[in-house]
Protein backbone atom coordinates (compact mmCIF):
# COMPACT_ATOMS: atom_id res chain seq x y z
CA UNK A 1 0.00 0.00 0.00
CA UNK A 2 1.31 3.73 -0.56
CA UNK A 3 2.63 5.44 2.30
CA UNK A 4 -0.95 6.42 3.75
CA UNK A 5 1.29 8.55 6.28
CA UNK A 6 2.71 10.39 3.24
CA UNK A 7 -0.50 12.52 3.42
CA UNK A 8 -1.07 15.81 5.41
CA UNK A 9 -4.04 14.98 7.42
CA UNK A 10 -5.17 12.24 5.08
CA UNK A 11 -8.38 11.31 7.18
CA UNK A 12 -10.04 14.33 7.44
CA UNK A 13 -8.69 16.80 4.60
CA UNK A 14 -9.75 16.76 0.83
CA UNK A 15 -6.34 18.08 0.42
CA UNK A 16 -3.29 15.46 -0.32
CA UNK A 17 0.50 16.90 -0.25
CA UNK A 18 1.74 13.68 -0.88
CA UNK A 19 4.77 13.44 1.65
CA UNK A 20 5.95 17.23 1.99
CA UNK A 21 7.58 17.38 -1.17
CA UNK A 22 4.60 15.23 -3.39
CA UNK A 23 5.38 17.71 -6.23
CA UNK A 24 5.79 16.52 -9.67
CA UNK A 25 7.85 18.04 -12.39
CA UNK A 26 6.96 20.31 -15.29
CA UNK A 27 5.09 18.40 -17.41
CA UNK A 28 3.64 21.95 -19.29
CA UNK A 29 6.40 21.84 -22.12
CA UNK A 30 4.79 19.15 -24.37
CA UNK A 31 7.17 17.69 -26.38
CA UNK A 32 9.76 19.98 -25.09
CA UNK A 33 9.93 17.86 -21.67
CA UNK A 34 12.42 19.04 -19.17
CA UNK A 35 16.17 18.51 -20.03
CA UNK A 36 17.46 17.99 -16.40
CA UNK A 37 18.24 14.39 -16.74
CA UNK A 38 18.74 14.20 -20.68
CA UNK A 39 22.59 13.51 -20.43
CA UNK A 40 23.26 13.54 -16.25
CA UNK A 41 21.53 11.42 -13.68
CA UNK A 42 22.27 10.44 -10.30
CA UNK A 43 23.90 7.55 -11.75
CA UNK A 44 27.01 9.63 -13.46
CA UNK A 45 29.96 8.58 -12.33
CA UNK A 46 32.47 5.65 -12.77
CA UNK A 47 31.26 2.33 -13.75
CA UNK A 48 31.75 0.80 -10.82
CA UNK A 49 30.23 3.44 -8.57
CA UNK A 50 27.06 3.34 -10.91
CA UNK A 51 26.79 -0.31 -10.81
CA UNK A 52 26.99 -0.27 -6.98
CA UNK A 53 24.04 2.16 -6.78
CA UNK A 54 21.88 0.06 -8.80
CA UNK A 55 22.75 -3.32 -6.97
CA UNK A 56 21.49 -1.60 -4.08
CA UNK A 57 19.16 1.29 -4.91
CA UNK A 58 18.53 0.55 -8.99
CA UNK A 59 16.71 -2.28 -11.37
CA UNK A 60 18.75 -4.77 -9.83
CA UNK A 61 17.95 -4.23 -5.99
CA UNK A 62 17.12 -7.12 -3.99
CA UNK A 63 13.66 -6.24 -3.28
CA UNK A 64 13.09 -4.82 -6.49
CA UNK A 65 8.84 -6.36 -8.47
CA UNK A 66 8.80 -8.05 -4.57
CA UNK A 67 5.49 -6.40 -3.79
CA UNK A 68 1.93 -6.62 -5.36
CA UNK A 69 1.25 -2.83 -7.06
CA UNK A 70 -2.15 -2.96 -7.59
CA UNK A 71 -3.99 -0.66 -5.19
CA UNK A 72 -1.40 1.17 -3.96
CA UNK A 73 -2.49 4.59 -4.95
CA UNK A 74 -4.71 6.66 -2.26
CA UNK A 75 -7.87 8.10 -2.89
CA UNK A 76 -7.94 11.77 -4.53
CA UNK A 77 -9.86 13.89 -7.07
CA UNK A 78 -7.68 16.22 -8.47
CA UNK A 79 -3.68 16.72 -9.06
CA UNK A 80 -2.59 19.92 -8.88
CA UNK A 81 1.51 20.41 -10.25
CA UNK A 82 3.60 23.32 -9.36
CA UNK A 83 6.84 23.77 -11.09
CA UNK A 84 9.54 25.19 -9.35
CA UNK A 85 13.27 24.86 -9.87
CA UNK A 86 14.63 20.79 -9.93
CA UNK A 87 15.00 17.89 -8.66
CA UNK A 88 18.85 18.20 -8.29
CA UNK A 89 18.17 20.97 -5.71
CA UNK A 90 15.10 19.92 -4.17
CA UNK A 91 15.09 18.86 -0.39
CA UNK A 92 13.72 16.27 1.08
CA UNK A 93 11.07 18.05 2.51
CA UNK A 94 10.37 20.74 -0.49
CA UNK A 95 7.13 22.35 0.73
CA UNK A 96 8.74 22.80 4.35
CA UNK A 97 11.81 24.21 2.88
CA UNK A 98 13.12 27.61 4.52
CA UNK A 99 14.39 29.53 1.56
CA UNK A 100 11.27 27.90 -0.78
CA UNK A 101 8.77 30.08 -0.37
CA UNK A 102 6.05 29.22 -3.12
CA UNK A 103 5.61 25.90 -2.58
CA UNK A 104 5.21 26.32 1.14
CA UNK A 105 2.73 29.03 0.95
CA UNK A 106 0.96 27.05 -1.50
CA UNK A 107 0.69 23.77 0.68
CA UNK A 108 0.24 25.74 4.17
CA UNK A 109 -3.06 27.31 1.95
CA UNK A 110 -4.64 24.12 0.95
CA UNK A 111 -3.86 22.76 4.38
CA UNK A 112 -5.47 26.18 6.12
CA UNK A 113 -8.54 25.61 3.59
CA UNK A 114 -8.67 21.74 3.73
CA UNK A 115 -12.50 21.73 4.74
CA UNK A 116 -13.73 24.13 2.19
CA UNK A 117 -12.10 22.16 -0.66
CA UNK A 118 -14.44 20.07 -2.07
CA UNK A 119 -12.45 17.50 -4.20
CA UNK A 120 -9.45 15.41 -3.14
CA UNK A 121 -6.51 17.33 -4.11
CA UNK A 122 -2.98 16.20 -4.34
CA UNK A 123 -0.22 18.59 -4.54
CA UNK A 124 3.14 17.90 -6.73
CA UNK A 125 6.00 19.79 -7.41
CA UNK A 126 7.13 19.99 -10.97
CA UNK A 127 10.12 20.88 -12.30
CA UNK A 128 10.33 24.75 -13.99
CA UNK A 129 12.83 26.71 -15.91
CA UNK A 130 12.80 30.24 -16.56
CA UNK A 131 13.14 31.70 -20.17
CA UNK A 132 11.47 28.32 -21.13
CA UNK A 133 7.78 26.69 -22.08
CA UNK A 134 7.30 25.90 -18.52
CA UNK A 135 8.72 28.12 -15.79
CA UNK A 136 8.95 28.83 -12.37
CA UNK A 137 6.03 29.22 -11.21
CA UNK A 138 3.64 27.31 -13.29
CA UNK A 139 0.86 25.35 -12.51
CA UNK A 140 -1.21 22.44 -14.10
CA UNK A 141 -4.34 20.81 -13.33
CA UNK A 142 -5.52 17.22 -13.89
CA UNK A 143 -7.75 16.58 -14.86
CA UNK A 144 -8.73 19.81 -16.02
CA UNK A 145 -6.38 19.77 -17.89
CA UNK A 146 -4.94 23.46 -17.95
CA UNK A 147 -2.25 25.63 -16.72
CA UNK A 148 -1.99 28.82 -14.81
CA UNK A 149 1.09 30.93 -15.82
CA UNK A 150 3.43 32.67 -13.36
CA UNK A 151 1.75 32.09 -9.48
CA UNK A 152 3.63 34.08 -7.11
CA UNK A 153 4.34 33.70 -3.25
CA UNK A 154 1.80 37.06 -3.27
CA UNK A 155 -0.79 35.31 -5.38
CA UNK A 156 -1.26 32.46 -3.31
CA UNK A 157 -3.97 32.75 -1.08
CA UNK A 158 -6.24 34.06 -3.70
CA UNK A 159 -5.56 31.40 -6.13
CA UNK A 160 -6.46 28.64 -3.88
CA UNK A 161 -9.74 30.45 -3.02
CA UNK A 162 -10.80 31.18 -6.52
CA UNK A 163 -9.39 27.44 -8.34
CA UNK A 164 -9.38 25.15 -5.88
CA UNK A 165 -11.93 26.21 -3.21
CA UNK A 166 -14.70 27.76 -5.52
CA UNK A 167 -13.60 25.65 -8.49
CA UNK A 168 -13.98 28.66 -10.88
CA UNK A 169 -10.88 30.74 -12.47
CA UNK A 170 -8.13 32.92 -11.31
CA UNK A 171 -8.80 35.81 -13.16
CA UNK A 172 -4.93 37.26 -13.64
CA UNK A 173 -4.06 34.11 -14.82
CA UNK A 174 -6.86 32.88 -17.71
CA UNK A 175 -6.06 29.11 -18.10
CA UNK A 176 -4.53 27.62 -21.04
CA UNK A 177 -6.05 24.25 -22.27
CA UNK A 178 -3.39 21.36 -22.49
CA UNK A 179 -3.47 19.03 -25.04
CA UNK A 180 -1.40 15.44 -25.60
CA UNK A 181 -0.24 13.36 -23.17
CA UNK A 182 1.65 13.62 -19.55
CA UNK A 183 3.98 11.68 -18.07
CA UNK A 184 6.24 12.26 -14.50
CA UNK A 185 8.59 9.90 -13.18
CA UNK A 186 9.28 10.29 -9.86
CA UNK A 187 13.15 11.59 -8.97
CA UNK A 188 13.57 13.03 -5.98
CA UNK A 189 17.07 11.48 -4.98
CA UNK A 190 17.39 13.44 -1.90
CA UNK A 191 14.24 12.07 -0.40
CA UNK A 192 14.73 8.81 -1.68
CA UNK A 193 17.92 6.99 -3.55
CA UNK A 194 15.42 4.18 -5.36
CA UNK A 195 13.99 6.72 -6.81
CA UNK A 196 17.14 8.93 -7.35
CA UNK A 197 18.71 6.11 -9.27
CA UNK A 198 15.64 4.93 -11.32
CA UNK A 199 13.80 7.90 -12.22
CA UNK A 200 16.55 9.59 -14.18
CA UNK A 201 17.11 6.10 -16.11
CA UNK A 202 13.21 6.31 -17.12
CA UNK A 203 13.15 9.75 -18.10
CA UNK A 204 16.48 9.25 -20.35
CA UNK A 205 14.55 6.75 -22.58
CA UNK A 206 11.61 8.89 -22.33
CA UNK A 207 12.86 11.62 -24.16
CA UNK A 208 14.91 9.46 -26.75
CA UNK A 209 11.85 7.25 -27.69
CA UNK A 210 10.09 11.02 -27.94
CA UNK A 211 12.58 12.37 -30.14
CA UNK A 212 13.10 8.79 -32.13
CA UNK A 213 9.51 8.84 -33.17
CA UNK A 214 8.33 12.26 -33.57
CA UNK A 215 6.36 12.24 -30.50
CA UNK A 216 7.71 16.30 -29.69
CA UNK A 217 4.55 18.17 -29.04
CA UNK A 218 2.53 15.18 -28.36
CA UNK A 219 4.01 13.81 -25.30
CA UNK A 220 5.54 15.38 -22.84
CA UNK A 221 7.68 13.57 -19.57
CA UNK A 222 9.13 14.90 -16.47
CA UNK A 223 10.58 14.12 -13.31
CA UNK A 224 8.89 14.81 -10.45
CA UNK A 225 9.58 14.61 -6.70
CA UNK A 226 7.85 12.15 -4.18
CA UNK A 227 4.30 10.93 -4.50
CA UNK A 228 4.70 7.68 -2.25
CA UNK A 229 5.75 4.54 -2.48
CA UNK A 230 9.52 4.65 -2.76
CA UNK A 231 9.95 1.18 -3.43
CA UNK A 232 7.96 0.57 -6.24
CA UNK A 233 10.84 3.15 -7.92
CA UNK A 234 10.54 3.30 -10.93
CA UNK A 235 7.38 5.17 -10.52
CA UNK A 236 5.41 6.53 -13.50
CA UNK A 237 1.93 8.90 -13.64
CA UNK A 238 0.42 9.26 -16.87
CA UNK A 239 -2.38 12.18 -17.68
CA UNK A 240 -4.13 12.15 -20.94
CA UNK A 241 -7.45 11.73 -22.41
CA UNK A 242 -8.58 8.14 -23.31
CA UNK A 243 -10.14 7.01 -25.86
CA UNK A 244 -13.52 7.66 -24.26
CA UNK A 245 -12.06 11.09 -24.26
CA UNK A 246 -11.95 11.25 -20.46
CA UNK A 247 -8.95 12.48 -18.51
CA UNK A 248 -7.61 9.71 -16.80
CA UNK A 249 -4.24 9.49 -14.15
CA UNK A 250 -3.04 5.96 -14.29
CA UNK A 251 0.25 5.01 -11.94
CA UNK A 252 2.66 2.26 -12.65
CA UNK A 253 5.41 0.74 -10.63
CA UNK A 254 8.81 -1.20 -11.08
CA UNK A 255 9.19 0.32 -14.36
CA UNK A 256 12.15 0.22 -16.01
CA UNK A 257 13.81 1.88 -19.17
CA UNK A 258 13.25 -1.61 -21.25
CA UNK A 259 9.58 -0.56 -20.16
CA UNK A 260 8.89 2.43 -21.87
CA UNK A 261 8.46 1.46 -25.46
CA UNK A 262 5.88 -0.90 -24.42
CA UNK A 263 3.82 1.84 -22.01
CA UNK A 264 4.01 4.40 -24.94
CA UNK A 265 2.79 1.79 -27.23
CA UNK A 266 0.21 0.44 -25.20
CA UNK A 267 -1.06 3.03 -22.44
CA UNK A 268 -0.27 6.57 -25.10
CA UNK A 269 -1.18 4.78 -28.33
CA UNK A 270 -3.51 2.18 -27.50
CA UNK A 271 -5.22 3.33 -24.45
CA UNK A 272 -4.41 -0.57 -22.85
CA UNK A 273 -3.20 -0.52 -19.64
CA UNK A 274 -0.35 -2.34 -18.69
CA UNK A 275 -1.29 -4.06 -16.00
CA UNK A 276 1.57 -5.64 -14.97
CA UNK A 277 3.12 -2.67 -13.76
CA UNK A 278 -0.15 -1.17 -13.24
CA UNK A 279 -0.66 0.32 -9.18
CA UNK A 280 -4.02 2.58 -9.74
CA UNK A 281 -5.74 5.17 -10.99
CA UNK A 282 -6.94 8.58 -10.14
CA UNK A 283 -10.61 8.92 -8.68
CA UNK A 284 -10.31 4.79 -7.23
CA UNK A 285 -10.67 3.51 -4.09
CA UNK A 286 -8.17 0.85 -2.76
CA UNK A 287 -10.99 -1.74 -3.21
CA UNK A 288 -12.21 -0.01 -6.56
CA UNK A 289 -8.07 -0.33 -7.83
CA UNK A 290 -8.76 -3.98 -7.50
CA UNK A 291 -11.77 -4.44 -9.04
CA UNK A 292 -11.09 -2.49 -11.91
CA UNK A 293 -7.68 -4.91 -12.87
CA UNK A 294 -10.13 -8.21 -11.71
CA UNK A 295 -12.77 -6.88 -14.27
CA UNK A 296 -10.30 -6.61 -17.09
CA UNK A 297 -8.46 -9.67 -16.33
CA UNK A 298 -11.89 -11.92 -16.41
CA UNK A 299 -12.27 -9.85 -19.68
CA UNK A 300 -9.19 -10.95 -21.53
CA UNK A 301 -8.91 -14.28 -19.59
CA UNK A 302 -5.57 -12.98 -17.82
CA UNK A 303 -3.99 -14.82 -14.94
CA UNK A 304 -0.39 -14.14 -14.75
CA UNK A 305 -0.29 -10.38 -13.49
CA UNK A 306 3.87 -10.75 -13.36
CA UNK A 307 3.86 -10.92 -17.14
CA UNK A 308 0.41 -10.17 -18.63
CA UNK A 309 -0.75 -7.11 -20.04
CA UNK A 310 -4.31 -6.20 -19.93
CA UNK A 311 -6.13 -4.93 -22.69
CA UNK A 312 -8.93 -2.20 -21.39
CA UNK A 313 -10.59 -1.46 -24.83
CA UNK A 314 -10.99 -5.55 -24.92
CA UNK A 315 -8.66 -5.87 -27.85
CA UNK A 316 -8.07 -9.54 -28.34
CA UNK A 317 -4.30 -9.83 -27.72
CA UNK A 318 -2.18 -10.96 -24.34
CA UNK A 319 1.58 -10.19 -24.25
CA UNK A 320 4.08 -11.00 -21.84
CA UNK A 321 6.03 -8.48 -20.45
CA UNK A 322 8.89 -8.04 -19.07
CA UNK A 323 10.65 -11.92 -17.34
CA UNK A 324 13.54 -11.53 -14.62
CA UNK A 325 16.30 -13.53 -15.27
CA UNK A 326 15.63 -17.02 -14.49
CA UNK A 327 12.30 -17.18 -15.15
CA UNK A 328 10.39 -19.19 -17.05
CA UNK A 329 8.06 -18.84 -20.03
CA UNK A 330 4.73 -17.34 -19.97
CA UNK A 331 1.37 -19.25 -20.45
CA UNK A 332 -2.06 -17.86 -21.03
CA UNK A 333 -4.61 -19.12 -23.38
CA UNK A 334 -5.25 -22.59 -22.13
CA UNK A 335 -1.76 -24.47 -22.73
CA UNK A 336 -0.69 -21.97 -25.26
CA UNK A 337 2.61 -20.74 -24.18
CA UNK A 338 5.38 -18.75 -25.66
CA UNK A 339 8.87 -18.25 -24.97
CA UNK A 340 10.54 -15.99 -27.98
CA UNK A 341 11.59 -12.64 -27.72
CA UNK A 342 9.33 -10.84 -30.37
CA UNK A 343 7.83 -7.21 -31.44
CA UNK A 344 5.13 -5.94 -30.11
CA UNK A 345 2.46 -4.71 -33.06
CA UNK A 346 2.20 -1.02 -33.46
CA UNK A 347 -0.73 0.48 -34.37
CA UNK A 348 1.19 4.01 -35.59
CA UNK A 349 -2.33 5.32 -37.49
CA UNK A 350 -4.01 5.65 -34.34
CA UNK A 351 -1.00 6.79 -32.51
CA UNK A 352 -3.84 9.99 -31.43
CA UNK A 353 -2.46 11.80 -28.93
CA UNK A 354 -4.05 15.08 -29.62
CA UNK A 355 -6.83 13.62 -30.27
CA UNK A 356 -6.22 14.85 -34.17
CA UNK A 357 -5.58 11.64 -35.80
CA UNK A 358 -2.26 12.31 -35.93
CA UNK A 359 -0.27 9.99 -38.14
CA UNK A 360 2.90 8.61 -38.65
CA UNK A 361 5.16 8.25 -41.85
CA UNK A 362 6.17 4.92 -42.61
CA UNK A 363 9.64 5.46 -41.75
CA UNK A 364 8.34 6.28 -38.28
CA UNK A 365 6.37 3.26 -38.05
CA UNK A 366 9.65 1.24 -38.82
CA UNK A 367 10.86 3.22 -36.78
CA UNK A 368 8.98 2.75 -33.51
CA UNK A 369 8.81 -0.97 -34.34
CA UNK A 370 12.30 -1.16 -33.96
CA UNK A 371 12.30 0.65 -30.88
CA UNK A 372 9.95 -1.90 -28.71
CA UNK A 373 12.70 -4.51 -29.23
CA UNK A 374 15.45 -2.45 -28.95
CA UNK A 375 17.65 -2.32 -25.27
CA UNK A 376 17.77 0.20 -22.42
CA UNK A 377 21.06 1.85 -22.98
CA UNK A 378 20.82 2.43 -19.31
CA UNK A 379 22.25 0.97 -16.89
CA UNK A 380 20.51 -1.65 -14.39
CA UNK A 381 18.14 -2.90 -17.14
CA UNK A 382 16.31 -6.40 -17.56
CA UNK A 383 16.11 -8.11 -20.58
CA UNK A 384 12.02 -8.47 -21.75
CA UNK A 385 10.42 -11.07 -23.14
CA UNK A 386 7.62 -10.20 -24.80
CA UNK A 387 5.07 -12.86 -27.04
CA UNK A 388 1.81 -12.61 -28.87
CA UNK A 389 -0.74 -14.93 -27.56
CA UNK A 390 -2.71 -16.31 -30.88
CA UNK A 391 -5.94 -14.58 -29.31
CA UNK A 392 -7.33 -13.84 -32.59
CA UNK A 393 -6.81 -16.67 -34.52
CA UNK A 394 -8.91 -18.26 -31.34
CA UNK A 395 -11.81 -15.36 -31.89
CA UNK A 396 -11.94 -16.32 -35.18
CA UNK A 397 -11.99 -20.01 -35.05
CA UNK A 398 -14.87 -19.86 -32.37
CA UNK A 399 -16.90 -17.33 -34.97
CA UNK A 400 -16.34 -19.78 -37.74
CA UNK A 401 -17.71 -22.50 -35.54
CA UNK A 402 -20.76 -20.34 -34.27
CA UNK A 403 -21.43 -19.79 -37.60
CA UNK A 404 -21.15 -23.18 -38.89
CA UNK A 405 -23.52 -23.94 -36.00
CA UNK A 406 -26.41 -21.36 -36.61
CA UNK A 407 -26.11 -22.30 -40.15
CA UNK A 408 -26.91 -25.87 -39.83
CA UNK A 409 -29.60 -25.22 -37.15
CA UNK A 410 -31.89 -22.95 -39.22
CA UNK A 411 -31.32 -26.13 -42.18
CA UNK A 412 -32.61 -28.37 -39.11
CA UNK A 413 -35.63 -25.50 -38.65
CA UNK A 414 -36.81 -25.38 -41.98
CA UNK A 415 -36.59 -29.18 -42.40
CA UNK A 416 -39.03 -29.53 -39.58
CA UNK A 417 -41.02 -26.71 -40.44
CA UNK A 418 -41.37 -28.15 -43.79
CA UNK A 419 -42.41 -31.51 -42.18
CA UNK A 420 -44.54 -30.72 -39.89
CA UNK A 421 -46.31 -28.40 -43.35
CA UNK A 422 -46.84 -31.48 -45.39
CA UNK A 423 -48.60 -33.79 -42.41
CA UNK A 424 -51.02 -31.09 -41.90
CA UNK A 425 -52.16 -31.19 -45.59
Amino acid sequence: MANRDDFINPNSSPVTVSDADSFLLDSSQIGSASGSFQNEGFLSGADGAAAAADAEFGFSRPDFRQTPLVGTVDFYERHVFLCYKNPQVWPPRIEAAEFDRLPRLLAAALTARKNDVKKQTRLTICEGHDGTETSNGDVLIFPDMIRYRRLTHFDVDTFVEEVLVKDGEWLPGNPEALTGWYIFVCCHGSRDRRCGVCGPAIVSRLLEEIESNGLQGKVSVSPCSHIGGHKFAGNVIIYGRSTHKEVSGHWYGYVTPDDVPQLLEQHVAKGEIVDWLWRGQMGLSEDEQKASQQHRLSINGGTDMDRGTINSNDVGISTCGSQLEGTGCCQANGNISCCQTTQLPVDADNFNLNQENAEFTTEKKSSFKRQISRSSSGKGARPRKVCLMPTWYESWEREDTYAVLAVVGAAISVAYAFNCYRQLK
